[in-house]
């Protein structure tokens, strides 16, 4: 386990120029797409044309049904096929094991995934026989140890490399070096850009842009804002920032007085938030927060003696207990990545693949999750307690089993799979 302090430690970036284009396979720019308007493109088109590579883009997106096909309005994710289709097989049968190269350990985020992929996920999945064991590395947040440790899995005998909330490109050598060894990477809760990768994720732009107006509506259209950032560097707290920045464009009444740096931490936000709050006495009217930080910023308003401003809700229990004795302070709130859920997805995206499944696409992209003031109330009753650090996870679940299918070439119940 990290440290707050190793958790706040600033990312370091590798170069990525020296990525191998493919010629096997053309991965498009995300631009191309008539249903997308990515904000970063899939550079990676080793044959042919731009055209030729928008059309390959196009037309994996297009393999998926209508309703699945509208998580990816703006998403900044890469759109084309992958490699792991037809004729590629993994580097030896089930069970199998599973690296985990994960950034940091320092929330309870973090927390609440693992403790839910070693005393959940994982028995189930050694019972079916299908993983013999999942090799966890922490990097405490250094993309330089991180791309050490993944080579480190990958030359250990891992069969499939999972990760989660990492950089867009930092890793791209390493995870080219992993597919040159017959090691696939899924990233889970933040995709990057390589295209030896398979990302399983939420729609995080559209998600800050729909947070960030859940909070604009709220005062009315007009007021001070203060922004709450996640952890610098990662590629979901990047694409939710891009949607708050969308949203403020919509809302010219809306000014933002300040920005700070929670780090997804309930006590990093509220020590950050109240910094804020003592050397800016003015106004406040809202707060944008990404998940996890909710709940600290909560706790300074409070703690500051400030009024309560309304704050948008992302999942935490803290900051939904108080919602639910206090109905006025918010009107619908949203899910975009429940721990549980989150890992959940991105285990079984991996065994799918090891499976010879087939994803369809290289970013698997949910749309964002309301939750209702009804559904909060009914799970944490008026009893709760508003300085919890835990997390809500979806009424009807998350995208596993049947509504994972839809996104791979021969899908198929990873507990009832029969191997080719």
């Amino acid at each position: 386990m990290v440290n707050e302090d190793q958790a706040r430690a600033p990312r370091r970036r590798l170069n990525s120029r020296g990525r191998r284009r493919h010629a096997g396979w053309a991965l498009a720019l995300c631009g191309l797409l008539a249903l997308t308007a990515c904000g970063s493109g899939n550079d990676f088109a080793g044959a042919g044309s731009s055209a030729s590579a928008g059309a390959t883009s196009q037309s994996a997106l297009s393999s998926l049904p209508a309703d699945a096909q509208k998580a990816y309005v703006n998403a900044d994710a890469f759109t084309g096929p992958t490699p792991y289709v037809e004729g590629w097989k993994p580097k030896g049968p089930p069970p199998w094991t599973i690296g985990y190269a994960s950034p940091y350990a320092g929330n309870s985020w973090q927390t609440t995934a693992m403790n839910h992929l070693m005393n959940d996920v994982l028995p189930k999945y050694k019972k079916a026989g299908l993983i013999k064991d999942v090799i966890v590395a922490q990097s405490g947040g250094d993309d330089t140890v991180q791309n050490q440790q993944i080579r480190q899995l990958v030359d250990q005998g891992v069969d499939i490399l999972i990760a989660c909330c990492s950089a867009k490109t930092a890793l791209n050598q390493s995870i080219q070096y992993a597919y040159d060894k017959g090691v696939p990477f899924v990233a889970w809760s933040g995709h990057v850009d390589s295209p030896y990768s398979v990302s399983a994720v939420t729609n995080y732009r559209e998600a800050g842009k729909v947070f960030a107006k859940s909070v604009f509506d709220k005062i009315g259209g007009k007021g001070n804002v203060l922004d709450v950032q996640g952890v610098p560097g990662a590629t979901n707290a990047i694409d939710f920032e891009s949607g708050v920045q969308d949203a403020l464009k919509e809302y010219p009444g809306i000014k933002q007085v300040g920005s700070v740096n929670g780090m997804w931490s309930a006590p990093v936000t509220k020590t950050e938030v109240q910094k804020f709050l003592a050397t800016h006495p003015g106004q406040l009217d809202g707060i944008v927060a990404q998940p996890a930080s909710a709940t600290g910023a909560l706790q300074a308003l409070q703690q500051s003696g400030r009024p309560v401003v309304p704050i948008n809700i992302g999942g935490e229990t803290g900051a939904a207990c108080y919602w639910v004795n206090h109905p006025e302070f918010a009107t619908t709130g949203y899910n975009i990545w429940p721990p549980e859920g989150e890992m959940d997805l991105g285990i079984e995206t991996a065994v799918r693949i090891l499976q010879q499944q087939g994803p369809k696409i290289q970013s698997i992209v949910l749309s964002v999750s309301p939750i209702s003031y009804d559904q909060v109330k009914k799970t944490l009753g008026t009893n709760c307690d508003p300085n919890a650090d835990g997390w809500l996870e979806p009424a009807d679940g998350w995208l596993t089993g049947k509504k994972l299918d839809a996104f791979f070439t021969n899908p198929s119940d990873p507990f009832t799979w029969k191997k080719p």
